[in-house]
């Protein structure tokens, strides 16, 4: 189960109008416990009106840089993304989860690989933090980045990839696509999609050459790339994305509601004990509905991406409304996300020690 620290803000940079990125000050005591692999991220946990608000921020910095930093973009009616905007200050204490997630890139000093990295708006935090420690662990391999956004001024870490650009200069090539302001090359105007990719396949790169993809950002992104990708015959093995949220599968959603009025017995154990409720079928998460009870139960971005509240089904069967976190293999091998998964048997059994 995930443990939580209190830890001191060491410094806040304004990064855009709408973006900051924030170091975290690790004592000694606790550097063991927040080492990071390229693409990882953290999740802070902050009270607003007696509710408990847990979110999870990718980490910018490489592991070689000695420094832990995440970038927080500010969204619409965000709780926490406007609290770390407009309030959080540096020497400020706050509650965080040590770096989970399985986006990184397997590194080795003698690879010679080709990586595409794609990003749109603030994906770009684990896409950087990939970028660097690919540039300073494998010294024979090259990245390409594509990064979309609506216009200049929304570019997040700009400097930042220009100087990384400007130390690599024969292995690192940047490409910034706007989609609201007006591009000298044509082909760089506009959002990144299937028809971008089709394009930059005969101009930026050879797709057949590529070793290793990596997408992050918003879904409809996400989905049309890598379902490009994988119709011009890159094998899914190569392909690796992180979603900033997900969207709801309505069809499920009424699937699932359509039940309600059965009442499922649920068992869960968690370190060891097992504990025991009843829910109807359309009521709520396993998970949300075991929160009433248990507050130690693991969880993180309650969305199906982060992996967090990862558990074993032993008995009964689930629906899961969203899955953007768990591979096949550990679908077949009856690992569920509980915070996506509601009942549809009346007794079910999960473990969250497996």
């Amino acid at each position: 189960m995930s443990d939580k620290f209190i830890l001191k803000i060491k410094n806040i940079i304004k990064e855009t109008k709408d973006c900051v990125s924030i170091a975290l000050d690790i004592p000694a005591e606790h550097q063991t416990s927040f080492q990071f692999k390229p693409g990882q991220y953290i999740t802070f946990i902050k009270t607003f009106n007696n509710e408990e608000i847990r979110r999870s921020y990718s980490i910018c910095s490489s592991p070689f840089e000695n420094e832990l930093r995440v970038a927080v973009k500010k969204v619409e009616d965000g709780l926490f993304s406007s609290y770390a905007n407009e309030q959080l200050q540096s020497g400020d204490l706050i509650e965080v989860m040590p770096p989970e997630g399985r986006f990184s890139p397997n590194l080795h000093l003698e690879n010679q690989k080709i990586y595409l990295l794609i990003a749109a708006g603030s994906g770009i935090t684990p896409i950087l933090s990939i970028a660097k420690s690919i540039l300073q662990e494998e010294l024979n391999s090259n990245v390409i980045l594509l990064y979309g956004n609506q216009k200049t001024e929304n570019i997040i870490f700009k400097e930042q990839l220009l100087a990384l650009k400007n130390k690599f200069l024969k292995r690192f090539q940047i490409n910034f696509l706007l989609s609201k302001e007006l591009t000298e090359e044509g082909n760089f105007y506009g959002r990144i999609n299937s028809q971008k990719l089709s394009i930059f396949k005969n101009t930026l790169f050879n797709i057949n050459d590529l070793d290793e993809i990596f997408i992050c950002g918003p879904e409809e992104m996400i989905v049309d790339c890598r379902t490009y990708l994988l119709e011009q015959g890159i094998p899914s093995l190569k392909i690796h994305v992180e979603l900033f949220g997900a969207k709801i599968n309505t069809k499920k959603q009424e699937k699932i509601l359509s039940r309600k009025g059965n009442v499922a017995h649920v068992k869960y154990k968690l370190n060891g004990r097992t504990h025991e409720l009843q829910l109807d079928y359309g009521e709520s998460s396993i998970l949300d509905a075991a929160l009433k009870q248990n507050s130690a139960l693991p969880f993180a971005c309650k969305g199906g991406v982060c992996c967090t509240c990862k558990a074993k089904l032993i008995e009964g069967t689930v629906d899961m409304l969203v899955n953007y976190g768990l591979e096949q293999d550990e679908v077949d091998n009856g690992y569920i996300l509980t915070c996506q998964s509601y009942p549809s048997s009346n007794e079910i059994s999960i473990d969250y020690d497996v």
